[in-house]
């Protein structure tokens, strides 16, 4: 058989869209290469929130090659509107941005940790130096020379107040 559009001459199964509108599925449906039968859920919400007639308005004025994609928008921002009826997409991209924001912190946090602790490092360096004739000198201080009770500056769980640090933090 002739494939056409993505469905077969003569196939007796409609689209969904088609099912749902309950209406005969012509060979040329707009819907079927984007909505097959075995997906009703997908054509449901994009009804529910956009309606057939503006999705089929939609669908008409793009060219064939822009469908697909406009297809894949309408099913995620439908699906979205679902979940959430007030903010849809912006719902999820707000929520989204403030992940970014958290870990953004937390990556500052612990970036200036391991600044703090080079600076620390080095100043133990300086102040006692390395034994260079010392079988354990590695490059870094022995434990007697490091102040073994020092507290890091960062928790990542804190909310750093700078005030509290004066106008250096270190």
């Amino acid at each position: 058989m002739k494939e056409s559009g993505g469905r077969k001459q003569g196939a007796a199964s409609p689209c969904a869209a088609c099912k749902l509108l309950r209406r005969r599925c012509a060979q040329d449906c707009v819907f079927a290469p984007y909505f097959p039968a075995d997906e009703p859920q997908k054509f449901a919400n994009v009804h529910k929130v956009f309606g057939a007639s503006n999705v089929n308005k939609m669908l008409q004025d793009l060219p064939m090659h822009q469908r697909g994609d406009a297809v894949s928008s309408m099913v995620y921002e439908a699906n979205a509107r679902v979940r959430d009826p007030v903010y849809g997409c912006v719902g999820a991209i707000s929520s989204l941005q403030q992940q970014i924001d958290v870990l953004q912190t937390q990556l500052a946090l612990a970036q200036a940790e391991v600044a703090h602790l080079r600076v620390r490092q080095n100043r133990s360096f300086s102040s006692y130096g390395p034994r260079p004739n010392s079988p354990t000198n590695n490059g870094f201080p022995s434990p007697k020379t490091l102040d073994s009770h020092a507290k890091p500056i960062f928790d990542m769980e804190m909310v750093m107040d700078q005030a509290s640090y004066g106008s250096s933090m270190w």
